[in-house]
């Protein structure tokens, strides 16, 4: 019997599975980069701290300042009371729990999910997670990356580890000819598969471009 090809995500699951998971439990895959910032790690941090539980992986880990970030005077204090918080918080918890953090004013601080790449640390075949709904953005680097929950950053902050089911797997072929002008025309593939991508995310996907046509 001829064994069914696997898809580039499927390979990086098999090779981060760690257990699997019977009668409809999730997998249990390991995470290989763990990207965290301000706004969904606070509690994650608190949980660990009412358990006496360390960073499993601080190696693995990464922390940046992004979200409530000031664009200008970014060596004065932070006016908004709660950003200003969040970003403390962030400060303390990874002095706290030896965390590498890339704060404003560091060359290398910077958008969660620019730093990655930016840093060399997303590589094809990684498993890659942050408390952000954009992280998938580093699967054009090959790697397998998705965006969890605080209660989920928690729990890879303890065990470097993620419960996931296993994802579907959705091909787009793209046919025809768009309209001249349009929105998607004018950068062509990269819009035109942004195009299909809003639509997969309400099936638990992974998607794979097929082809284009633009």
């Amino acid at each position: 019997m001829t064994n069914k090809p696997l898809t580039l995500a499927e390979k990086v699951w098999n090779d981060h599975l760690v257990v699997k998971g019977k009668d409809g439990s999730p997998d249990l895959l390991y995470i290989d980069l763990h990207l965290v910032h301000e706004v969904t790690s606070p509690q994650a941090f608190d949980g660990l701290r009412l358990a006496g539980r360390p960073v499993r992986r601080t190696d693995l880990t990464i922390a940046t300042e992004d979200h409530n970030t000031p664009t200008w005077d970014i060596d004065k204090p932070i006016a908004d009371p709660v950003s200003r918080t969040q970003i403390e918080a962030l400060r303390h918890n990874a002095a706290e729990f030896g965390v590498r953090i890339h704060s404003l004013g560091d060359a290398e601080q910077g958008i969660v999910h620019v730093v990655g790449p930016q840093l060399g640390l997303t590589m094809p075949g990684l498993t890659v997670v942050c408390g952000d709904s954009h992280t998938s953005t580093h699967g054009a680097f090959g790697a397998l990356a998705m965006g969890i929950g605080t209660s989920e950053v928690e729990h890879v902050l303890a065990t470097q580890t993620l419960p996931l089911k296993p994802f579907k797997t959705m091909a787009i072929n793209v046919e025809g000819t768009l309209r001249p002008g349009s929105l998607v025309n004018r950068s062509r593939p990269s819009n035109c598969f942004r195009a299909a991508r809003g639509l997969c995310r309400c099936f638990n996907c992974v998607v794979k471009q097929e082809d284009c046509g633009c």
